[in-house]
Formats: C-alpha cells, sequence, structure tokens
C-alpha cells in the first residue's frame, strides 16, 4: 500500500471514529429491532440457565397464565403499544420471595419477582408493573444503554476487520452490578409515560403506575438499604418523584386521582387475590 493511500484509509479510520463517538453521545441505537430479538433471546437464555441466581416459579401454572391472558397481554393489546407482533413478549416469574422488583431485557422479556406479586394487592397495580417494563421494551432503552457501553468497541471492531464476536461476553458482563437493568431518571419517567398510555386504553386505572411507589412509601420502604428494597431502588430511581410526575399526567388528563388503597373500578383488588396472590402462599 503506497504512502497516499495508507494516509487516505488512516484519516477514513479517525472519521468514523469521531462519528461514532458522536453517534453513541447523542443516544443513537445501532441496533434493530431484529437485533433486539436476538440479543433478548441470549439474555433470556442466559437468564433461566442461571437457576442459582434467577430460578423459575415451579409452583401453581394457573398464576403465570392468568398473568399472561388476563394482565400482560391486555396491556399489550393496547393501540399504543407498537411493537406487539415484532417483539417476542412473554413474562415470566422468578421464584424469589425476598425481591421486589422486576426488569425487562431487549425483544420483549419480562420478569417479576414472587416477592414483587405477594407485595401487590391489585391487577391494575401490577398492570402498571408490567406496561412499564413493556416501555423498557418498546422505547429499546436496553439496547440504547448497550450501545453508548459496547457500540463504539464493537464498531470500531468491525472497522478495524476484526471478527471476534462479543455478544457471548456482552451476555455475561452486563448482569454483573445490575449493569443491564440499572434505567437513567429519563428512561423511568419516560416507560412511566407510556405505561400511563398504555394503560389508558385497558379496563385497568392509568395511575396505577404509581401504586407501587405509593405502597412502599407507607410501609417506609423507600428508604431501606436491605434485600428486594435495596435491589429495586438500584434499578428504579426516584420512586417518590414519580408519584408527583404521574400525578400530574392524571391532571393533564382530568382523571381522578387515586391511591393503591382505592377499590371499585379498574383497581381489581379481589381478582387479584383470588386468582394470583393466595395461590403464591
Amino acid at each position: 500500500m503506497n504512502q497516499s493511500k495508507t494516509k487516505r484509509v488512516r484519516t477514513n479510520i479517525f472519521l468514523v471514529f469521531v462519528l461514532l463517538v458522536a453517534a453513541c453521545s447523542a443516544g443513537i441505537n445501532i441496533y434493530s429491532d431484529s437485533d433486539e430479538v436476538t440479543l433478548g433471546t441470549q439474555f433470556d437464555q442466559q437468564i433461566k440457565s442461571d437457576i442459582k441466581n434467577y430460578p423459575m416459579y415451579k409452583g401453581n401454572a394457573s398464576v403465570k397464565d392468568y398473568i399472561d391472558k388476563k394482565i400482560f397481554r391486555e396491556v399489550l393489546n393496547s393501540p399504543e403499544v407498537k411493537k406487539n407482533s415484532v417483539y417476542h413478549y412473554q413474562v415470566n416469574i422468578i421464584q424469589d420471595d425476598t425481591t421486589l422488583n422486576a426488569f425487562a431485557v431487549p425483544g420483549g422479556y419480562v420478569y417479576v419477582y414472587t416477592g414483587l406479586l405477594k407485595y401487590l394487592d391489585s391487577e391494575a397495580a401490577l398492570a402498571g408493573v408490567l406496561g412499564h417494563e413493556i416501555a423498557h421494551c418498546e422505547r429499546r432503552h436496553a439496547t440504547q444503554r448497550i450501545t453508548k457501553q459496547y457500540g463504539l468497541q464493537m464498531l470500531s471492531g468491525l472497522v478495524l476487520g476484526e471478527n471476534a464476536s462479543q455478544t457471548a461476553s456482552m451476555v455475561a458482563n452486563l448482569f454483573s452490578d445490575l449493569a443491564l437493568l440499572a434505567n437513567s431518571r429519563s428512561d423511568e419517567d419516560e416507560s412511566d409515560q407510556y405505561a400511563f398510555k398504555y394503560l389508558s386504553s385497558t379496563r385497568f386505572y392509568p395511575g396505577s403506575v404509581k401504586f407501587f411507589f405509593e405502597k412502599m412509601r407507607d410501609d417506609g420502604k423507600v428508604s431501606s438499604g436491605s434485600g428486594g428494597i435495596a435491589t429495586f431502588l438500584s434499578t428504579h430511581p426516584d420512586p417518590i418523584a414519580r408519584i408527583a410526575t404521574t400525578e400530574q399526567r392524571l391532571k393533564d388528563s382530568g382523571i381522578q386521582i387515586k391511591n393503591y388503597k382505592a377499590t371499585g373500578n379498574g383497581i381489581f383488588k379481589d381478582e387479584y387475590k383470588k386468582n394470583i396472590s393466595s395461590k403464591l402462599r
């Protein structure tokens, strides 16, 4: 390669690096919807094979079936959910009664802990949680974070002609220290906003996206640093601020403000106890 050509190649590589840095800084996502599904499938396999950290629920099968058909699928059927037929949406239950948490990975894979299911007391509250996690998938928050963390490294490898696959190590590494699960404040607010939209076209009260936080607040758990509460607070920042934001959305939409103690239309406490919480004991 002559000197002139070598200089042009180096210049082009430098320009590509500059563009990649700018793209990652601007929050551009390098993954397609198809990539989301592929990546999510690998994450799902990793989670389900890690029995020690993510033991799948093997109790009453009717619990998962009810949650899937009567709550999860109803939220997914909202016209505001745009990728229902694109992503491989499924809800899974992790057997861990000490953890009050739920999370999602790319491609529509949602996981909820038995600790959270036992703590909640209405279908609306669970619909709010599931709607929030669906929104993380729809808004592609995980792959945005992956792009920022790994995108420059992966794309620069392609530019330089390297062929080594990084997906396997990425799947393993992103679960250490909750790196994949930790959401930014803006991501959490956007997911609350979209969950509100999803629930507005269902039988569930749209303000239920705040029910879990209200119950934790009243139980004095928000400031706790132990067990499942620490896990939740490390992955879902600012629960108190999110209550106020949701109430403002209710006001702006002309919808009555209810809290987690409410009963009546859109709440479904009796149904939750009969079909979910009583069968988890």
